[in-house]
């Protein structure tokens, strides 16, 4: 063993590598899709041929034959607490594995619930989150149809943790994936930045806001159908989770080799959020969303997505927020952010965790 591969042994977990940023993706590639064979880039789901040609990760190509195609997706929830403003652990899980499933230009058909729950545990809040989990399914149109349940010792767990998995049938019009991302396209966004986030903070820190700052928690799939109603428009979808717009836009660049500017004044983010971000010295574009969506749309067709969008309840608060530019002004897979001020700021991936446990 070299000294390269001693340190590599040596090193351990942190809670930066779940944020969904920059560490993350290291230990991700490094330590895991390698060995599984899993192609880049990485997406929400996995596309899977009804014929058996399947990827073996979560990566989308280009595929001729569009029809027939299977979305596949797994996430775990661990969010601490699991009740919150505007949901819970539950309707999060469902709402997380829906949308997952929609951004990859899916319609969910079926989702696993698989329940770890620490002794101790209270089974009438487990009957709220069943409950919950039923309402968030039914209304997105989907069914939970199958699971599994175990229990561990008191103090070998944190109350309950939830991993779901869900399938779906993908549009034949979509054609998703950040290699299609050319300059001049447009970014768009569905929602408020970081309501979820800084929900969670504040829920778990005992900060109170009047009215009460709400989880944005909500299926996407509806939307996502009617924007895709546009035919070839929408180039690449992501719901901004861990690590925010800024990490989500930092992807896209990466993945495409193009810099992208997006223009601070324009990006939807409610008073509270702003103003518990300027208390503690947080950023929104990096506070994760539960209910929203990022996608770059082709020039041609951005008037038309944004008015689906904006029509629909689950896009109304759409807005464009930047756009994509030929390389040479900014460096290659770069994001810049036109700030209120009135300067420039490069952003980047999640490099730390900004706030553990927020799904």
């Amino acid at each position: 063993m070299d000294n390269k591969e001693a340190e590599q042994e040596k090193e351990k977990i942190l809670l930066g590598h779940g944020s969904g940023g920059r560490l993350m993706r290291k230990l991700v590639n490094e330590s895991i899709t390698a060995e599984f064979g899993m192609e880049e880039p990485l997406m929400d789901s996995a596309v899977i041929q009804i014929n058996g040609n399947a990827p073996a990760g979560k990566s989308r190509k280009n595929k001729k034959n569009k029809k027939g195609r299977l979305a596949f997706t797994t996430d775990s929830y661990v969010v601490s607490p699991v009740f919150f403003d505007g949901g819970d652990i539950g309707d999060l899980a469902i709402n997380g594995t829906i949308n997952d499933l929609a951004v990859s230009g899916a319609q969910p058909l079926a989702i696993s619930a698989g329940f770890i729950i620490e002794e101790g545990f209270l089974v009438g809040d487990l009957k709220k989150i069943v409950a919950s989990m039923s309402r968030a399914a039914k209304k997105a149109g989907v069914r939970i149809v199958t699971g599994d349940t175990k229990v561990v010792d008191k103090g070998k767990g944190d109350g309950i943790f939830i991993n779901t998995s869900g399938i779906g049938l993908i549009d034949p019009m979509a054609n998703l994936s950040p290699h299609n991302i050319r300059p001049g396209d447009v970014i768009i966004v569905s929602g408020d930045m970081g309501r979820h986030g800084i929900s969670i903070m504040a829920r778990r820190n005992g900060i109170d806001f009047d009215p009460p700052l709400e989880s944005d928690t909500k299926p996407l799939n509806g939307l996502v159908k009617r924007m895709l109603s546009v035919g070839e428009a929408i180039r690449v979808m992501r719901d901004p989770t861990r690590g925010g717009l800024a990490t989500v836009m930092k992807e896209f660049a990466v993945d495409s080799g193009l810099p992208m500017v997006i223009r601070e004044k324009d990006v939807p983010v409610v008073p509270a959020v702003r103003g518990a971000c300027g208390l503690l010295g947080l950023d929104h574009l990096y506070a994760a969303c539960e209910g929203a969506l990022a996608a770059i749309v082709a020039p041609e067709f951005a008037e038309s997505v944004l008015n689906i969008m904006k029509s629909d309840e689950a896009g109304s608060a759409s807005a464009v927020v930047g756009v994509v530019v030929s390389p040479g002004r900014y460096p290659d897979r770069s994001v810049i952010l036109e700030t209120l001020a009135g300067g420039e700021r490069v952003l980047d991936m999640l490099a730390g965790e900004q706030l553990p446990r927020i799904c």
